[in-house]
């Protein structure tokens, strides 16, 4: 497959196929960095990943991370979604969609998996991370879902408005040689107030929220934790690395 980016609003009925490995497959490295990541340094470090994968050298790899405040401009940022360039460093990113922002508080997680070997097919994938986000999020009683013609995980507020629905979590990855990289980021507790600099991936007239701000008070630990459950579940076993 060519070097392509993706970001895609998957259906929501559930693919019947799976991005299972099958049995004897080596587990996810499941790694969690221990300080704030640099971004051209979290970039640098995929994409020299993602080419061990492709070589068959590396295994695949989870990394979780926060960063320090900043915007990211993904393949179909437009400039007039950047309200205030001189807020925060702005980088271009190889990966599917438009502005979004991340920094401390949020979970970013890093996905270098083979769909060669799984699945290659990249709306099932993206389908199965909305579902990985849904259901981690349904374990801190959050009910949140897709939203049509729209990228990323949304929940409904009707003490806002009418129709209202603030988005949660971001998905933007970027696919070589059926590898994959970059990945989600869930809100657990950003200052979302730094959403204000940009028109998040494109979409104005809708808001950002958090677990914090719909009064849900959970340690990144503990995210973390369900994070790496939901995702056994959807992609198969994990093992612990060394925080990077």
């Amino acid at each position: 497959m060519r070097d392509s980016a993706s970001e895609l609003t998957a259906p929501a009925a559930s693919p019947a196929r799976s991005m299972r490995l099958g049995a004897g497959a080596p587990p996810v490295e499941w790694a969690i960095a221990g300080a704030k990541v640099d971004y051209d340094a979290a970039v640098a470090a995929m994409e020299a990943r993602v080419a061990a994968i492709s070589e068959g050298t590396a295994d695949e790899l989870v990394w979780l991370v926060e960063h320090p405040p900043l915007y990211t401009a993904g393949t179909s940022a437009r400039e007039a979604d950047l309200l205030a360039p001189d807020r925060f460093p702005v980088y271009r990113s190889g990966r599917g969609g438009q502005y979004t922002y991340h920094g401390p508080g949020q979970r970013v997680a890093y996905l270098m998996l083979d769909l060669n070997r799984r699945q290659p097919d990249v709306r099932l994938f993206v389908h199965t991370l909305e579902d990985w986000i849904i259901n981690t999020l349904a374990a801190f009683n959050v009910t949140a879902g897709r939203r049509q013609g729209a990228v990323g995980i949304w929940v409904k507020r009707p003490d806002k408005g009418l129709g209202r629905e603030d988005k949660i979590a971001a998905i933007g990855i970027r696919v070589r040689r059926w590898v994959t990289f970059h990945g989600i980021a869930l809100n657990v507790d950003p200052a979302l107030e730094h959403f204000s600099g940009i028109v998040p991936c494109g979409i104005s007239g809708q808001g950002v929220t958090s677990l914090a701000d719909l009064g849900i008070i959970a340690s990144m630990e503990e995210v973390d934790s369900v994070l790496r459950s939901a995702f056994e579940a959807l992609f198969g076993p994990t093992r612990s690395s060394a925080a990077s």
